[in-house]
């Protein structure tokens, strides 16, 4: 896996521009992720590569064509600073995992990642950095694919037990 590395207050415009938002298909707006801002980034992604950004990624609007966008070109971690709160909780309902670090200034573009979620790092190019950890709610619903799938699987008895 590598590196595709942003700076801050990378805003869902930039993800995805507004002219595509009649897109739903994560495969075809993965076609048009970062057009504008980095236009390489969408025939260069590759399945598992990694986002790294500054702070505040994901601000502007509340679509959920930005994540989307990111899982269609193979994304499937953002790590960032922070978050904006709109984006972050989209990413995980979407099935995009965002991981805050507060170190990523060292992180350069196409450096070698690797993730691992339960002993709360990255790793790249041999350096650990530590990330926050995840909820195990939010992390399921990761793992499912999104909270539509998460809720279409949820064992209806053992939740609706008012005993």
């Amino acid at each position: 896996m590598r590196v595709w590395k942003f700076g801050d207050d990378i805003d869902t415009d930039a993800i995805i521009p507004g002219r595509f938002l009649t897109i739903y298909d994560p495969a075809e707006l993965a076609k048009h992720a970062f057009e504008g801002t980095r236009d390489e980034f969408a025939k260069g992604a590759r399945e598992g590569d990694v986002v790294v950004a500054g702070s505040n990624f994901g601000c502007g609007s509340s679509r959920e064509h930005a994540p989307l966008a990111l899982l269609g070109a193979g994304i499937h971690v953002v790590v960032a600073k922070s978050f904006a709160r709109i984006f972050y909780r989209n990413a995980v309902n979407t099935g995009l995992l965002p991981l805050v670090c507060p170190e990523t200034d060292s992180i350069r573009d196409g450096d070698a990642v690797s993730v691992d979620i339960a002993a709360g790092f990255i790793e790249v190019n041999g350096r650990r950095f530590a990330v926050e950890p995840v909820p195990g709610f939010l992390k399921k619903i990761v793992d499912a694919g999104g909270l539509v799938t998460y809720a279409k699987n949820l064992d209806r008895v053992e939740t609706c037990n008012t005993e």
